[in-house]
This record gives structure tokens, sequence and C-alpha cells, in this order.
């Protein structure tokens, strides 16, 4: 069974992450990983887009998959997830093969046996919250 970080590791990984890779990053405003990634930006955080129909999204070059992200907008702190839950595992088989430090499945991404698999590979792994919700009970 899959438990997510304490609140503790959830906001020391909230504090020195400094890039974050949105896998399903909309370039529709009234979507959800629009706002929510515009909201992170707001607190300092750099976006990558990851969204294979987009060329941009927030000021920011959009990559069509994660490995193009990953090889070429530097480094990522943390891949936050807007895909649905079965898509999940093909995201950890790559998150592992490409050595990605810490995974976040926004609220509604559930896959308990895709995250538990990228824990145990090591990967620092948060289920079923939101980012921006839990980055702004750290406050400014």
């Amino acid at each position: 069974m899959f438990d997510n970080p304490t609140k503790d590791e959830i906001e020391s990984l909230l504090r020195r992450a400094k890039t974050i890779a949105v896998l399903g990053l909309s370039d529709d405003p009234a979507k959800p990983s629009h706002h929510v990634a515009g909201e992170l930006q707001k607190f300092g955080y750099r976006i990558v887009p990851v969204n294979p129909g987009a060329q941009e999204i927030l000021g920011e070059k959009a990559w069509p998959d994660l490995e193009s992200a990953l090889k070429n907008a530097g480094p990522v702190d943390v891949v936050d997830v807007f895909r649905k839950p079965d898509a999940v595992p093909g995201i950890v088989g790559d998150a592992i093969r490409l050595g990605v430090k810490a995974l976040w499945l926004q609220e509604g991404v559930i896959n308990a046996d895709a995250a538990q698999k990228a824990r145990d590979a090591g990967i620092f792994t948060v289920m079923d919250r939101c980012m921006f919700k839990e980055r702004r009970k750290l406050g400014a």
C-alpha cells in the first residue's frame, strides 16, 4: 500500500526545488494544469512544459515528451504529472529510466502500484495531492 511522504518531507521538497517539469501542461488557461503551473511560477519555480501539441506555454518552450524536456531544459527537480491514472505506469517507467529524483502525481492522478514502483526505485513520490495547494500552505 502506498503512503505519501510526511508533511515535513513534502515541505522540504517544495522548499529546495527550483525547476518543475509539468507533464500534461495544457496551453488552455481554463484547464487546472495551466492554473496550477502559473501559480507555481508566481512562487518562483521555473516551469518546463511537457505537451506534444504545444510550442510554448506560460512563456516557456514546451517539449513533446519527458525525455526531451530533461535532456534539453536543464536540471529538473520535480516532475509534476497531470495525466490520466492509466498513463502513470508508463510515466513511472520513463522516470526510472531517466533518473527522475521526484515525481508528483496531482489530485486525481491515482495509481498506487505505479507510485509504489517509483518509490521502490528511489524516486521521492507524492500521489493525489495538488502541488500548488501544498506550496501555498508554506506561505510567501
